[in-house]
C-alpha cells in the first residue's frame, strides 16, 4: 500500500512559493542556494557513510568502503576552497559553523583553561559564551557558568569601544597580558565591522597563544576580498558556514594558512575535532553542492559580495532617512552585509519582527549593545545577501527601506512587498 504523503509535499510547495517567491528574506544568517547547488544534493550520497579522510593511492583513510565517489569531490571542495582563500589546510567536513567551532573547542580545549570572547550583547554568538561549547569545555567540577561569580569558569568578555560595536584594542591587549588564554576567539553573530585582528596577533604570537576567527557570518565577504582577511591578517584557524554571505548547502568549514612547523601543534587538534570528536559522518549528500557553491563563488564572489556591502550601507542610510533608528550611523553603518535596528519605539525586536513578517518581510530579533535578555531584545538584525542574490540594488533598497518603516508603524505594505519581490525572482552571480 503506498504511503500517503501529500500533506508533506503540500507543505514543501507552500514554503517554495511563500519564501521562496513572496516574501522579501532579510535574515541574516541565510541565503538562497542556485538550481545546480540544489539539484546535485538529491542522490545516493544521502545515504552513505564516509568517515575519516579520503583514501588515497595505496593507504586506506576512511572507515567504510564504497567511497571512491565522495573521495573525490571531497578532494576537490578541500583543494578549491583552499585556492578560493589563498590558504594551505581546509576541513570540509563539518555540517555546520556551530560544528567547526565545537571541533577546535574540543581539539584544542581543556577543563580549566581560559578563554577570550565577545559578549552576546556585544555581537558574539552564544556558541562562544558561558553556556556555549566554549564556556562548557573549559568547565570543570565546582566551577559555574554564570558569570561574575568567583567559582564561574575563566571565560572573559573583551572590552569594548564606547560604540560598543568595536573591540578597544590596546584593552583588549592589556587584558591577554593579564589572563593569558589558552585561545582567543573574534568574530560575531552581530557582525558590521571588522575585528582588530592585526593589533591582537602580535601579542598572541609572543605568548603562543592561537585565534579562533568565527567568520561564520562573512565567510563569503572574505572569500571576495571584502571585509578583511583572516588568515593574512594572524588568525589560526578561520571557520564559517558556507550558507549566509557564502551562498551553497548548510554546512560548514575550518580553513588554515599555517607553515608545516605550526601543523602539528594546531591543525592536528582541529582535524582530530571534527573525527572523531564533533561528527561520525559528515552528510556526504550536501558535499556536491558546497563544491558547487565553491566554483560559483571563484567565478563571482567579487562582485557578489561588493554589491552586498553597497547594499547594506545603502538600506543603513535609507532607514535613517526615514526616521528609523539604525546603529551605528556616525560609522556608517556597516561594512558587511547586515544593519543593526533599534525598534524599541515599536515595541521592541519581538514585536517588530513579528510585525514585520505580516508584511512578508523576513527578519529577527537581535540584542543590541547594552540588552540584558535575548528573548526580549531591543533591536532586529537585518542582513542584505539573498536579495542582493536575486538582484537587488541601491535602488531596490530605499525602496525597502521604505516598506520597512511603514510597516513598523503600522501600515499594511504587504501586497507592495510581494510586487517588489517578483520583480526578483531570477537568481544572479551562478
Amino acid at each position: 500500500m503506498p504511503v500517503d504523503i501529500h500533506d508533506v509535499e503540500e507543505l514543501v510547495r507552500a514554503q517554495d512559493r511563500w519564501r521562496g517567491r513572496e516574501t522579501i528574506n532579510l535574515i541574516a544568517s541565510e541565503n538562497a542556494q542556485s538550481r545546480a547547488v540544489r539539484e546535485v544534493q538529491s542522490s545516493d550520497f544521502m545515504a552513505r557513510y564516509a568517515e575519516g579522510h579520503p583514501n588515497e593511492s595505496g593507504k586506506i583513510n576512511r572507515y567504510y568502503q564504497g567511497t571512491r565517489y565522495i573521495d573525490e569531490i571531497e578532494r576537490k571542495a578541500r583543494d578549491e576552497i583552499i585556492e578560493l582563500f589563498r590558504c594551505r589546510q581546509a576541513d570540509v567536513r563539518p555540517i555546520s559553523g556551530n560544528a567547526a567551532n565545537t571541533a577546535v573547542a574540543l581539539g584544542w580545549l581543556r577543563g580549566g583553561d581560559t578563554v577570550i570572547v565577545n559578549s552576546t550583547d556585544a555581537g558574539g554568538h552564544i556558541s562562544h559564551n558561558l553556556v556555549g561549547v566554549f564556556g562548557r569545555r573549559i568547565q570543570v567540577r565546582g566551577q559555574t557558568l554564570t558569570a561574575g561569580r568567583e567559582n564561574s569558569v575563566r571565560l572573559h568578555f573583551f572590552p569594548l569601544t564606547e560604540d560598543r560595536y568595536h573591540i578597544d584594542a590596546p584593552a583588549a591587549v592589556e587584558l591577554i597580558e593579564r589572563v593569558r588564554p589558552q585561545l582567543v576567539v573574534l568574530g560575531k553573530s552581530l557582525f558590521l565591522f571588522p575585528e582588530p585582528l592585526k593589533e591582537l596577533a602580535p601579542v598572541c604570537t609572543q605568548h603562543n597563544i592561537p585565534i579562533l576567527y568565527d567568520g561564520a557570518h562573512v565567510l563569503g565577504l572574505i572569500a571576495g576580498g571584502e571585509f578583511q582577511d583572516p588568515l593574512h591578517e594572524g588568525a589560526t584557524w578561520l571557520t564559517g558556514s558556507t550558507h549566509k554571505t557564502f551562498p551553497g548547502p548548510q554546512r560548514g568549514v575550518i580553513l588554515a594558512n599555517l607553515e608545516a612547523t605550526d601543523g602539528d601543534t594546531y591543525w592536528g587538534p582541529a582535524d582530530r575535532g571534527v573525527f572523531p570528536g564533533s561528527s561520525s559522518n559528515h552528510h556526504l549528500h550536501s558535499l556536491p553542492g558546497l563544491l558547487v557553491a565553491i566554483r560559483e563563488m571563484k567565478a563571482h564572489a567579487r562582485a557578489y559580495v561588493a554589491q552586498i556591502v553597497r547594499n547594506a550601507q545603502a538600506l543603513g542610510r535609507a532607514l535613517s532617512d526615514v526616521g528609523i533608528r539604525v546603529q551605528a550611523k556616525e560609522l556608517g553603518f556597516t561594512r558587511s552585509h547586515q544593519i543593526a535596528v533599534d525598534v524599541s519605539p515599536y515595541g521592541g525586536g519581538v514585536a517588530a519582527a513579528v510585525a514585520l513578517e505580516e508584511a512578508n518581510l523576513i527578519v529577527n530579533y537581535n540584542m543590541l549593545p547594552g540588552d540584558q535578555d535575548p528573548r526580549n531584545p531591543s533591536g532586529l538584525r537585518i542582513g542584505v545577501q539573498e536579495m542582493t542574490r536575486f538582484g537587488m540594488k541601491e535602488r531596490e533598497m530605499e525602496e525597502l527601506a521604505g516598506y520597512l518603516a511603514d510597516a513598523l508603524r503600522g501600515k499594511k505594505v504587504r501586497e507592495e512587498v510581494t510586487r517588489l519581490r517578483q520583480r526578483f525572482a531570477e537568481m544572479q552571480y551562478v
